[in-house]
């Protein structure tokens, strides 16, 4: 379709909505009854804006949140998320923070399991994720932490120029 063709309001719905389909295949019963982010209900801030605008990096770092919050809502409290170098030895990086730099690149901040300071810079068209259950290392008394929402939180007012 080119830029001059007319499109009913219908049409236009249905493009939009085509953007934002998902899928979901389950093979296990027992994983019938766990949420999966596929089926989650998008959140506001991620919908104001057409996908057709969103860089590839902002695109991968918005639907990252949505696996986190989801991966994170099904811990218990002795664990909180982390992220494994897929292909790689080099280890876990407790989440502490996730960014991304437009067009094509993601960053992860956090520490390794000796406690390092960690930073995997990775560009989008080689994504690959694999989120960890790792014990929580504070307190037994403190809460387990939850980046993917503090995330999600934090993209309703996104960082300007002018503000970082």
């Amino acid at each position: 379709m080119t830029t001059d063709d007319i499109m009913t309001a219908a049409e236009v719905h249905e493009a939009s909505a085509l953007d934002w389909m998902r899928g979901l295949a389950r093979c296990s019963s027992a994983t019938e009854s766990m949420p999966m982010a596929e089926q989650e209900p998008l959140p506001e801030a991620m919908t104001r804006e057409p996908p057709e605008t969103k860089s590839p990096a902002r695109w991968a770092y918005e639907r990252i949140l949505l696996y986190l919050r989801n991966f994170e809502s099904q811990l218990d409290g002795e664990h909180e998320v982390a992220l494994g170098f897929a292909g790689s030895d080099a280890g876990v990086l407790r989440i502490e923070g996730l960014g991304f730099f437009d067009p094509d690149i993601l960053t992860f901040y956090g520490e390794d399991e000796t406690g390092a300071r960690t930073q995997l810079i990775q560009h989008v068209g080689q994504l690959n994720v694999m989120l960890r259950a790792v014990r929580k290392e504070s307190p037994p008394s403190e809460p387990p932490r939850r980046i993917g929402f503090r995330l999600e939180e934090a993209q309703t007012s996104p960082i300007s120029p002018s503000t970082a």
